[in-house]
């Protein structure tokens, strides 16, 4: 009896700065369909990842959309969520970097490094943005790489060559915020040596740490020299301060890996386990999944800084490559930067996790989403294929033979046998992380099982030999459970309609050499549905740029001047939200009910796309409090509350202290 392996999974830190696109989306589902697989397979495995929540970045866009950081990475943790549960990506624990548990392990690591002599503090030089009156971090300075001589990229690495260097290294450089030219200021920073670690840095990828291909990268930093890393931020800045210092911060890709653990350690505390035992004990695999963009944060400063504090470092990293469309990088011109919630709004989440499944090997290669090709495939194998199986014998016998199932004969014996005898190979292909491989193999034993159909034509036989009929559909229906079970990691709502129909439990892969005869089905549910082009044309109509709503240049011609005495004329008052709700007919408009210091005023607000109106009441806003009433066909509308942003979910309203009091003048 093969004893069950104890294994921990996680994936890169989604920034809580932003939505979830489809790119992102190739790392969380291949995660989840490994880890799927594994606990299909009996191994208890344990999925951790949260919110990346800290940063410049996350600061001013707090800042600009006037509320607390706080409140900007809570509201994006609840929209990653949704993504996520609605592509089945099933986290046994999705948290946040912005917590007690990740500000413990950050100080505990700093403290046991900086004992150890491993973190040095000496004075550099940094940009420093005169208009912005900030230091620039890595992300908000932009120039030309000092390396490769590629323009347009990031202060801190090259997106084009791969190099990584200090943000005074960047040629040409300019802010990010506002393009003006940085000068350069001094100021004292903590720095982790990470030279110090080579020797146990080489041993580990010898180790197979990382692909072969990675491997090879990394030589090069190797042979170029391990550089001193900057683990300290200057405020203004969100994230955690470091102990003893008065404006200084942890570097945000300090804080970030370190959510692994505490996203684990949350975990351990709810549900009573030792998360010693379970994150730093051989007692437990444990596997980072990442992407080749951030392989030398995870491949050296990572396991570096384990090694230094004394916490284990993972089996294995496993590297994906990066996703293209149409064969070309994703484009918010072309429509092809898609959000994760427009492609739900159009099309299957199912569709992608299967296309994306028959596009990974394990390797570090970027994969590339045809549309024409998607289409085809979607409905060539998944309806044409796998639910065609299902749709072609359930009904029938539902309808004509009382739902009953019979006996397998010689020639259904032997077509179940090809199917349970590619088991061991798929299995080791699901380990392997090559799922393209698992489903060609599967496509090819769907088109076993096709061709049985063909051969014995059950619509034919139903007509006047009834038993030779059940006794085909009877092998039909246990190739479809057998496939069911070998696409479940990648199809999980898939195998839960055919669970039901086929009116048996929970599938796993010690059921493929089942036998289901003489049982009873359930009824027949829809299981997929054709693609129409119109419907992905329709989605990247939408992910446009052009059909984004459109922030107002200079460019444009501006609205007939006004004088300050027409702007003092604004009454600008605290308000309380006391009630809020849709308004049925207007998607974009929420019906609130604002107390103004014991006058009461009924708002129509375009912002129903941005808040639920749940999160709305109880919040203290700024009411443009005389505006002249104005008859809508939904009723009166009172007054103004202020918000901004592009529209749609990019909207926020200006919110005040919770302090303040309705009715209060704003000056």
């Amino acid at each position: 009896m093969t004893i069950p392996r104890k294994i921990i999974v996680t994936s890169a830190l989604p920034y809580a700065n932003g939505p979830i696109h489809i790119g992102h989306l190739v790392e969380y589902i291949q995660t989840d369909i490994w880890v799927r697989f594994q606990k299909l397979c009996g191994n208890q495995c344990l999925y951790f990842c949260a919110d990346d929540t800290h940063g410049t970045p996350v600061m001013i866009s707090a800042r600009a959309a006037g509320i607390k950081p706080e409140e900007l990475i809570e509201r994006v943790h609840k929209e990653h969520k949704t993504v996520f549960d609605s592509f089945f990506v099933e986290f046994d624990n999705y948290y946040t970097t912005h917590s007690d548990e990740n500000r413990q392990f950050s100080e505990l690591f700093f403290k046991r490094l900086n004992e150890a002599g491993s973190i040095v503090k000496r004075t550099v030089e940094q940009a420093w943005c005169e208009n912005c009156k900030m230091f620039l971090p890595d992300r908000y300075i932009r120039g030309t790489c000092p390396r490769c001589k590629a323009e347009d990229q990031y202060g801190d690495s090259c997106e084009v060559c791969g190099a990584t260097y200090q943000t005074t290294d960047l040629l040409n450089p300019r802010c990010a915020a506002c393009g003006s030219t940085p000068s350069r200021r001094k100021s004292e920073h903590y720095f982790f040596k990470l030279a110090d670690f080579e020797k146990q840095l080489k041993k580990l990828i010898a180790d197979e740490y990382t692909q072969k291909t990675v491997a090879n990268k990394l030589d090069e930093w190797f042979k170029a020299g391990l550089k001193d890393w900057d683990i300290s931020r200057d405020g203004p800045y969100f994230g955690f301060k470091i102990p003893g210092e008065e404006n200084k911060f942890f570097y945000v890709w300090l804080d970030a890996p370190i959510g692994y653990m505490a996203s684990a350690k949350n975990y351990c505390d709810t549900h009573g386990l030792d998360f010693e035992r379970l994150w730093n004990s051989d007692e437990y695999e444990l596997y980072h999944f990442i992407g080749k963009d951030i392989m030398y944060f995870h491949a050296l400063f990572w396991p570096a800084m384990l090694i230094g504090a004394g916490f284990k470092t993972a089996d294995k990293l496993f590297i994906h490559g990066f996703l293209t469309v149409n064969g070309e990088k994703m484009s918010k011109s072309r429509g092809t930067f898609i959000r994760a919630d427009t492609w739900r709004k159009h099309l299957d989440p199912e569709t992608l996790r299967y296309y994306y499944a028959g596009k990974l090997t394990g390797g570090i290669e970027d994969i590339d989403l045809s549309v024409d090709d998607f289409i085809n495939r979607t409905n060539s194998n998944l309806v044409g294929k796998f639910a065609n199986l299902a749709s072609r014998s359930g009904p029938m016998l539902t309808k004509k033979l009382d739902s009953k199932i019979g006996r397998l004969d010689e020639g259904g014996k032997k077509l179940l046998n090809k199917l349970t005898a590619a088991k061991t190979q798929i299995v080791d292909d699901y380990e392997n992380l090559n799922f393209a491989s698992v489903v060609r193999t599967i496509t090819a034993l769907a088109d076993e099982a096709n061709r049985y159909v063909e051969q014995n034509q059950p619509w034919v036989t139903i007509k006047d030999d009834t038993e030779t009929t059940r006794t085909t559909l009877t092998a039909v229906l246990n190739t479809v459970r057998v496939l069911t079970i070998y696409l479940k990691p990648i199809l999980p709502k898939y195998a839960e309609k055919v669970e039901k129909f086929l009116n048996v439990g929970e599938l796993k892969f010690e059921d493929v050499e089942t036998v289901l005869e003489n049982h009873t089905i359930g009824k027949f549910e829809r299981l997929f549905n054709r693609i129409d082009k119109k419907q992905v044309n329709a989605m990247i109509e939408e992910s446009k740029e052009s059909k984004a709503p459109q922030v107002r240049t200079q460019t444009e011609p501006f609205a007939p001047e006004c004088t300050i005495d027409d702007f003092a004329k604004i009454d600008m008052r605290i308000a309380k939200i006391t009630k809020a709700e849709p308004v049925e007919g207007a998607d974009k408009l929420l019906r609130l009910q604002l107390d103004l210091g014991g006058i009461e005023k009924n708002v129509f607000a375009g912002i129903a796309q941005a808040y639920k109106p749940d999160e709305l009441v109880g919040k203290i806003v700024v009411c443009a409090a005389n505006l002249k009433p104005r008859k809508m066909k939904f009723g009166l509308s009172e007054g103004m509350i202020l918000a901004a942003g592009a529209g749609g979910k990019d909207i926020f309203i200006l919110t005040a202290d919770a302090g303040a009091r309705p009715g209060q003048r704003v000056s």
